[in-house]
């Protein structure tokens, strides 16, 4: 009977034989291969115990031998575009059974990627005479494409080449856009100067004609963009320029110095004697902020910002600098479209608060005691 039992053992698999060493009591019975465990399991077991546990184990190895192997759920249809490096781009895909069967039934004869380039479309069109179609091994699941130009955007699509010349499509991927081989053209913001001394009271000049591109780093359009954001709150005030205005006796308390500091500051009596050693040095601080406006249209349309013409890149970006003072500042830009036909805007609206201004300029400093 034991000899017996060992032979029974011995056709069981591995899973098996350790769910009959736990039952025994076999220890460290998951890291020990299938000899040890016959060889545990023989020294273990009883004649009178390890017969009946031998048979529940052979009823339970008959039982899940009926079963038969669970399927699968089926995998659905699906490739994947991802661009490595400007020049090759990683491509991987799945292919369901149902596909398979309905490309097979349709005369499927080579598996193939078809490489397209989509840049600036959006209906899902592509660009005339950009489609490159590469054939790969039926049996791969993923391929390295060779990027035709670097800064596109592409799109893939996999499917099977028919015997008779047709084409039976599977799946598309999203759009990536591949990265460009030369480093960006915007190295550094070139941040626009401008004076608070500038009066609010100046009037924007309306342009009619677009500025040609020499002129989009000038100054005065962006001076011109801010006077036309913050027309209509002039009424308001002028927030943080006033404090260029403020005469010497309104902007200081009776008590205090040309500096702002009274006459304790430094130790010194109002007689200038004291317990310090007199030192004098000027102090200064200046602090302010400016706005970026930017975005991007077809490069074909008129974009302008209030009245006035903003210049755009040949990608259709536009990037300005505006002064970022207190109050409000209004902002609505509107694209056309070459033919006039088209046109969308987006009003943006900023307001900026300087709950605390201390600053002066170094012509402003003056000498104090400390």
């Amino acid at each position: 009977m034991v000899s017996k039992s060992l032979t029974s053992l011995a056709l069981l698999t591995l899973r098996q034989l350790r769910r009959v060493a736990s039952d025994l009591g076999v220890g460290l019975y998951s890291r020990k291969s299938k000899d040890e465990l016959l060889d545990a399991i023989s020294q273990k077991q009883e004649f009178s115990t390890g017969r009946t546990r031998l048979e529940t184990a052979i009823s339970l190895a008959e039982m899940e031998s009926e079963f038969g192997d669970t399927p699968l759920p089926l995998s659905e249809t699906r490739v994947v575009f991802l661009p490595r490096d400007p020049q090759w781009a990683y491509v991987f895909w799945e292919i369901s059974s149902e596909s398979l069967r309905a490309s097979q039934a349709a005369g499927a004869r080579q598996l193939c990627l078809r490489v397209s380039d989509v840049t600036g479309l959006k209906d899902g069109s592509s660009h005339p005479h950009t489609l490159q179609e590469v054939v790969v091994d039926s049996s791969a699941s993923e391929w390295y494409l060779p990027v035709p130009l670097s800064d596109r955007d592409y799109r893939v699509e996999l499917g099977f080449r028919q015997s008779n010349g047709g084409w039976f499509s599977l799946a598309f991927s999203s759009v990536a856009r591949v990265p460009a081989m030369h480093p960006s053209e915007q190295i550094l913001d070139q941040f626009v100067p401008f004076s608070l001394d500038a009066t609010a009271t100046a009037t924007a000049t309306p342009t009619t004609t677009p500025p040609t591109p020499q002129e989009a780093g000038d100054n005065s359009l962006h001076e011109r963009l801010y006077q036309t954001a913050t027309i209509r709150w002039r009424q308001l005030g002028r927030g943080s320029e006033a404090f260029h205005e403020l005469s010497d006796s309104e902007s200081q308390p009776r008590g205090l110095s040309d500096s702002g500091v009274g006459r304790w500051a430094s130790g010194r009596s109002e007689s200038g004697i004291g317990g310090v050693a007199s030192r004098q040095r000027s102090f200064w601080l200046v602090a302010d902020a400016e706005l970026i406006v930017y975005g991007a249209t077809d490069p074909a349309a008129t974009l302008s910002i209030g009245e006035e013409v903003v210049p755009l890149a040949s990608d259709g970006t536009f990037r300005v600098q505006v002064p970022f003072r207190d109050g409000h500042q209004l902002y609505p830009i509107k694209a056309v479209a070459a033919d006039g036909e088209q046109s969308r805007n987006i009003t943006l609206k900023f307001e900026r608060i300087t709950p605390e201004d201390n600053s002066n300029t170094p012509e402003q400093a003056k000498p104090e005691w400390f």
